[in-house]
């Protein structure tokens, strides 16, 4: 009998739990909407909820506000991010290149590839207009980010700082131009400028 009840709980759950995904989901997807059109300043959690099709209650359910949208928004775009470099670095690893400025490279490339291609989100965290802090936040992911690349380039620490730098101003340069194609001659001519700077 036992079996029984808890054969048919677990279907219940598991929709529910597929339900909350999509809600969050789907507020996700009108925050980011929102906040691109309108900006995080003039957004309203219920334009948000509007857009949805969801209740406030919804949104306070799984985020704690809209700042909290906003950072959930940041952290999956820095997710995706992280994913595309790691995946271009593992290729140019399995193709054979085993040189620093080579591998840094292709991950540096996946990198503003994805601001490009999702260059709407990316803008939205370049523009100075995020929740009081958010600053800080960023500030800590380019000290994350020369983290990383200081593996690939051991006891060349100025190096790293440098290229991180450059890369940094690139990324900025890139996401926020109004030419797409420009763009993207611009992000491969920083590269090829960065590819100068290999240590001696």
């Amino acid at each position: 009998m036992s079996s029984d009840t808890s054969a048919t709980e677990h279907p219940v759950t598991v929709r529910t739990s597929e339900r909350g995904a999509a809600t969050r989901g789907a507020l996700l997807e009108a925050a980011r909407e929102v906040f691109v059109s309108s900006g995080f300043a003039e957004a309203g959690v219920t334009d948000v909820v509007q857009r949805a099709g969801a209740s406030v209650g919804s949104l306070y359910h799984h985020f704690s506000g809209k700042a909290d949208l906003y950072l959930a928004l940041f952290e999956d775009f820095q997710n995706r991010q992280t994913l595309r470099t790691k995946q271009a670095v593992q290729e140019a690893r399995q193709a054979g290149e085993s040189e620093p400025m080579s591998l840094f490279l292709a991950g540096a490339r996946a990198y503003l590839d994805g601001c490009l291609v999702e260059r709407d989100l990316a803008a939205l965290f370049l523009r100075g207009d995020g929740p009081p802090g958010f600053e800080v936040i960023m500030r800590e992911r380019l000290r994350q980010w020369a983290g990383r690349n200081a593996t690939l380039f051991e006891n060349q620490d100025a190096l790293v700082i440098v290229i991180t730098g450059a890369l940094a101003g690139v990324v900025q340069e890139v996401t926020l131009s109004e030419d797409p194609a420009a763009a993207r001659r611009m992000s491969e001519e920083a590269l090829q400028l960065i590819a100068r700077l290999r240590p001696r």
